[in-house]
């Protein structure tokens, strides 16, 4: 069974790559999203668990920042230029898994004052359900297309050229 590259990572280096690239932010993200559920249904916007939240979701956005910026050069763009992809479910994986980034750094950047100042607290307060529960849509996708075995579609036409 040939697997997608982000299984690979995944799988390579246990426990290690598991942690750092999957339980870290979805760890992160998840606690995010219980915690917001608990601000919004309570509408209590300030006191520790707002800050645990805001702590959180800075360290979510820098530390994702963190992984897609040593995965993009190192994986994404030599398994794009040599051609060294496992069909098309390998690239929705890889790529869905590194769009986290458009959700999390921008989650980062709200709590840090960086975006968003203009608008109100209950904006900002929709702003950061959506980009936490945008990235847990996408890393959902990545995990599900992640754990497809690539060779159960290797024999479609327009990909042919992409099989390893």
């Amino acid at each position: 069974m040939t697997m997608t590259h982000y299984m690979s990572l995944l799988a390579d280096n246990q426990p290690w790559n598991l942690i750092l690239f999957m339980a870290i932010p979805v760890i992160f993200a998840e606690t995010i999203t219980v915690t917001e559920f608990i601000l919004l249904f309570t509408r209590k916007l300030d006191g520790p668990l707002r800050a645990f939240n805001k702590i959180c979701s800075i360290l979510a956005g820098l530390y994702f920042t963190g992984i897609f910026l040593y995965l993009f050069p190192t994986a994404f763009v030599p398994l794009t230029v040599n051609g060294e992809w496992h069909t098309w479910v390998d690239v929705v994986a890889v790529g869905f898994y590194l769009s986290g980034v458009f959700f999390l750094l921008p989650l980062a950047l709200l709590e840090l004052g960086i975006i968003g100042r203009k608008r109100s607290g209950e904006e900002r307060l929709k702003l950061h359900f959506v980009l936490v529960s945008g990235f847990l849509v996408v890393a959902h996708i990545a995990m599900i297309f992640g754990m497809i075995d690539p060779e159960i579609v290797g024999g479609m036409d327009s990909m042919s050229n992409m099989n390893h």
